[in-house]
């Protein structure tokens, strides 16, 4: 299996897991400097939408939301111009229950906001309406592969473009009866700014390419139940890395046979 390796630099990330509020202390957990507790993940309030909006934002639009947000603050940069790739493996698990519960009544008109909140791009456009972007973006699906089709398609747009791409990666729980197919426990999410030089706010560089060999489990049982449980968590191999700040090769979860081998780099 032969490929060009694909190379960004990472200047900001975000993240929003059950009992992981953010980014810091996400790193204290995988540094061992905390003990991981679970708890609910929380979601904060949309405060850059307008009240309207904000009314209407479902659990997923907070999630991504705010991890995009937490990546761009960290790095400096303007959210309103940067190129984004949005992905996720079945996006709004509560609008679609809500969205079948209604269709399964003797009442099946459907409102208009559960409507325009059921299209799996429904996190982009209100990424949208929230900073003013006119930038590109694309939105993606690859079920529990979903992280990793995001990672490639937004690092080959660095390579391509030589601009500056936002990954945000995010799940939602489905609730009962859903829930039993697919047990998703609770809403997460992942975002990285990827850019295609070093600069004073680059935390890490970061090189992809395919391979056969089988993925990285994550040594903390509970950290791995996230990780297996939450697509959008198959990043936290790579995120251990980025918090140790050690440089290593690891392998993370894509469509198999294939997988991604990642080698990260600390500035």
């Amino acid at each position: 299996m032969s490929a060009s390796p694909l190379n960004a630099w990472i200047e900001g990330i975000g993240l929003i897991a059950p009992g992981l509020p953010d980014w810091p202390t996400t790193c204290a957990v995988l540094r061992g400097e905390q003990s991981y507790a679970p708890a609910p993940s929380i979601l904060p309030a949309p405060t850059l939408l307008p009240p309207a909006e904000r009314r209407r934002a479902s659990r997923i639009v907070k999630l991504s939301l705010a991890v995009g947000l937490e990546a761009t603050a960290q790095a400096g940069a303007d959210a309103a111009t940067l190129a984004t790739v949005f992905t996720a493996s079945g996006a709004d698990g509560h609008n679609c229950h809500a969205l079948c519960e209604q269709l399964a009544s003797d009442d099946r008109q459907i409102s208009p906001t559960r409507f325009h909140n059921s299209v799996h791009n429904a996190a982009a456009g209100y990424w949208g309406i929230a900073t003013g972007s006119m930038a590109p973006c694309q939105v993606i699906c690859a079920f529990d592969a979903s992280f990793g089709a995001g990672l490639l398609d937004a690092l080959a747009q660095v390579a391509l473009e030589r601009r500056p791409v936002l990954l945000i990666a995010y799940d939602s729980e489905y609730p009962e009866p859903l829930h039993t197919k697919r047990d998703t426990p609770d809403c997460g999410a992942v975002a990285l700014l990827l850019t295609a030089g070093r600069s004073a706010r680059s935390l890490a560089s970061i090189r992809v390419d395919p391979t056969a060999d089988a993925a990285e489990a994550m040594a903390d049982a509970e950290l791995e139940a996230l990780r297996t449980s939450i697509p959008a968590l198959r990043a936290l191999p790579l995120l251990g890395q980025l918090a140790n700040g050690t440089s290593d090769r690891i392998c993370l979860d894509y469509l198999a046979p294939m997988q991604l081998r990642v080698e990260v780099a600390p500035c």
